[in-house]
């Protein structure tokens, strides 16, 4: 199965493009997290909620295909999307790093890397319960630091 990967720093513009893609037909595979709901999101839509406890009880039982721990939270998906039934998903450098080789093969990664200003600009302007625009940019400059294994890096915040 072919499949998309969308990577990016928090307000890149990922959630945008998932949704264009997904008006073209593309099957996102939504995340499970341990963090809190923000303002607007959906259960199942937007991602699959859990307690850290559940979450970790999955990981135990060999559930997720990758998971990360990232600014205290976990993040994951599942064996049966990546490799049954979706095409499209969001992930960090380091969900990305354990991608197996066979699967990369058929895999195109877009790496949204826009201007630091419009990434803080959108932030500031988020509901973040647990969390801080400050937290998140230093989190994700250090993640993406040594970034390199995408196929498509996009620097247009208006793509």
């Amino acid at each position: 199965m072919s499949r998309v990967i969308l990577a990016g720093k928090a307000a890149s513009g990922k959630d945008y493009m998932r949704k264009v893609l997904e008006s073209r037909g593309f099957k996102y595979g939504v995340s499970y997290t341990t963090r809190q709901p923000r303002k607007n999101e959906v259960e199942g839509k937007d991602y699959f909620f859990l307690t850290k406890e559940r979450f970790l009880e999955l990981a135990e039982l060999d559930y997720w295909y990758e998971y990360i721990e990232f600014n205290g939270w976990y993040y994951g998906t599942s064996k049966e999307q990546f490799h049954d039934t979706c095409n499209l998903f969001i992930m960090t450098p380091h969900g990305i790093s354990m991608i197996r080789e066979e699967d990369r093969a058929n895999t195109t990664i877009f790496y949204v890397d826009i201007p630091h200003a419009v990434r803080v600009e959108r932030l500031s302007e988020r509901d973040m319960p647990g969390d801080t625009t400050t937290r998140r940019i230093e989190a994700d400059e250090a993640d993406f630091k040594t970034f390199t294994d995408f196929d498509i890096r996009i620097t247009n915040p208006n793509f």
